[in-house]
């Protein structure tokens, strides 16, 4: 064999490695979806986002909730037997809140019990749609996020604030209009809210939890922790199953695109 057949043939084993090795993770994750699905007797599904790096200029790109992940949990939802249990896995830094609304009504309305993990963070649409469960299990370091909506990089309830301290006679006409759609977009996330809570939590409770994540009590990206969701009283468990924690590390930060729901494509019914 020639040095130049050897060249080439290392080449080519080089070029097709990466392709192996994201098939091998692929693998290993539909195994482990299975094995913890068989254990739990539930549907599993991830909604993991990680920043991603465009193959060619190598630029950061920040994935988010969007239309598309929305359309993937709810195709999985109605995929699954009303009797089975859903146990739904968030990485995510949040998104649309269209879109997480939309996940977190069809998790509502699924009959079975609905569990939420949060390995590490699932901020703002993550943290919304993790109000929509019957438990939501936090790693002891993991964390939740308020859901106040933003407007453009600015939080909402920063544009009404403003309104408080300034003559309103010497507002620009854009930002009184901001401070318009501010304060509708407050009040619906706060329906939102109270919306996915009341069934259990109660109707006063409810009230109080949706004003405080919604209302700008805390900077968007503040952290609730495992035990200040608990004092806040928030239906939170700390019994997170190794295998969720496992499953995870087979998430590592990729160089390119991987899906950011996933789940084995099939239906789900009660054994």
């Amino acid at each position: 064999m020639t040095f130049n057949e050897l060249f080439w043939i290392f080449f080519i084993f080089a070029a097709m490695q990466p392709a192996i090795k994201q098939k091998m993770i692929e693998s290993a994750r539909q195994k482990l979806i299975a094995k913890i699905e068989k254990k739990r007797g539930s549907r599993v599904i991830l909604l993991v986002h990680r920043q991603e790096t465009m193959s060619f200029l190598g630029f950061p790109v920040y994935k988010f909730i969007n239309i598309d992940d929305s359309e993937e949990v709810l195709r999985a939802i109605q995929m699954t037997d009303k009797n089975v249990p859903i146990d739904i896995i968030l990485h995510t830094p949040g998104g649309l809140v269209l879109a997480s609304l939309q996940i977190a009504r069809a998790l509502k309305k699924h009959p079975g019990k609905v569990t939420v993990f949060v390995p590490h963070y699932a901020m703002s649409g993550g943290t919304l749609i993790s109000l929509a469960a019957d438990e939501i299990v936090m790693s002891e370091n993991a964390v939740l996020g308020p859901v106040d909506p933003q407007l453009g990089e600015y939080p909402a309830a920063s544009i009404l604030n403003l309104l408080e301290k300034k003559d309103i006679n010497k507002i620009d006409d854009k930002t009184l209009i901001m401070a318009d759609i501010a304060k509708k977009a407050i009040s619906q996330v706060e329906h939102f809210v109270y919306e996915l809570l009341k069934d259990s939590y109660g109707e006063y409770k409810a009230s109080e939890l949706s004003k405080l994540l919604s209302s700008g009590t805390w900077t968007h990206d503040y952290p609730i922790t495992f035990e200040e969701a608990k004092n806040l009283g928030l239906k939170v468990s700390s019994d997170m199953p190794d295998e969720i924690i496992q499953l995870m590390s087979l998430y590592p930060q990729p160089v390119r695109k991987t899906p950011t729901v996933e789940y084995i494509p099939l239906p789900k019914h009660k054994s």
